[in-house]
């Protein structure tokens, strides 16, 4: 192995997914159309940069809805929000646009459809997680998280007979199909998602990094410490045997992480903007990179509308057609 780096790869796909772009458009196009400031709870999407850019073209970021004023514009973030914060939204009498990516909402909509059916759920998602904290307020009770498969021994539940399971959006793919098998060995009855809630540009750059991975001395992930699929990323890289590290920007690149490496490998989460794989890419030439190829990956053709009253679009959030780009 040289003792220089040479060569960076880049994984296809990378970087912005479709529910990405429509949150941010939907927060610049509000602030273009009503003035700054414009609030959005919670995090538009979890990338710093995406953060700091809006912030500074006029959006204010908040997490409780008593320090919007009355009147306000407010935007609810791309991982969604409770039925209880939908409610106050609308007691308080905002005017609100909900940036939630559609395939986070197709979630939420099957858990209230299957509720009414007199379903309880089993949710494999990460505790904390804002998505996870949106489905499981989508019912006040009847829905039970797990996290790994030995929580799944501990679910307690009502009944036997109507059980149904859906997942957290950004989740490995890999550690979410094991924590499902557990569920179907203690639940045989359970109800299984009728199409993968985890999301197509998850698995799209997860399918990258294990192509990728095992050709490269060392995979850099470009996202934020709190986006979940960025840390899928780096863990999926690390569980195949490949050195790797997250970066937020790329001044957290460190030289000793390419001593003795000749081939990088360079990817970025769903939440991470092409500007920022650009500046690492410099950085790595500034390290000694003379090259930069991409391997062959899916093509990402989606779309998301946008809500009513920000673009030249007719339909409303609740009218938003949702397709699905095949991954193999």
């Amino acid at each position: 192995m040289n003792s220089e780096l040479q060569e960076i790869v880049l994984a296809e796909p990378r970087g912005f997914c479709a529910g990405v772009d429509r949150a941010i458009e939907i927060v610049e196009r509000a602030i273009t159309k009503f003035g700054s400031p414009i609030y959005v709870r919670h995090e538009i999407v979890h990338n710093t940069y995406v953060v700091n850019d809006l912030k500074d073209k006029g959006a204010i970021f908040i997490e409780d809805l008593a320090d919007v004023p009355p009147g306000a514009t407010l935007v609810f973030s791309a991982h969604g929000v409770s039925q209880a914060v939908r409610q106050e939204a609308t007691a308080r009498g905002f005017s609100v646009y909900d940036a939630t990516c559609p395939l986070v909402t197709k979630v939420h909509v099957e858990v209230a459809k299957l509720h009414k059916e007199g379903f309880e759920f089993i949710m494999i998602g990460h505790k904390g997680h804002p998505e996870v904290e949106g489905t499981m307020g989508q019912l006040n009770e009847g829905i039970h998280l797990v996290e790994d498969v030995h929580d799944v021994a501990s679910v307690q539940l009502a009944q036997q007979d109507k059980i149904a399971v859906v997942t957290q959006t950004t989740l490995s793919v890999d550690d979410a199909a094991e924590i499902l098998r557990a569920v179907k060995l203690r639940f045989p009855k359970v109800r299984e998602p009728k199409q993968q809630d985890i999301c197509y540009a998850t698995q799209n750059r997860q399918d990258a990094v294990k192509v990728l991975a095992p050709t490269v001395d060392i995979l850099i992930v470009v996202g934020s410490p709190t986006s979940s699929n960025s840390n899928r990323l780096r863990e999926l890289a690390q569980r195949l045997g490949t050195e790797a590290y997250m970066v937020d920007s790329p001044a957290d690149l460190q030289v000793a992480w390419f001593e003795g490496k000749s081939r990088v490998g360079l990817t970025a989460g769903a939440s991470a903007p092409d500007i920022l794989v650009q500046q690492v890419i410099e950085r790595l030439r500034a390290l000694g990179a003379t090259s930069v190829r991409s391997i062959p990956g899916v093509e990402e053709t989606i779309n998301f509308p946008l809500p009513m009253g920000l673009g030249n679009k007719s339909m409303g959030l609740g009218d938003t057609p949702i397709t699905f780009q095949a991954t193999d």
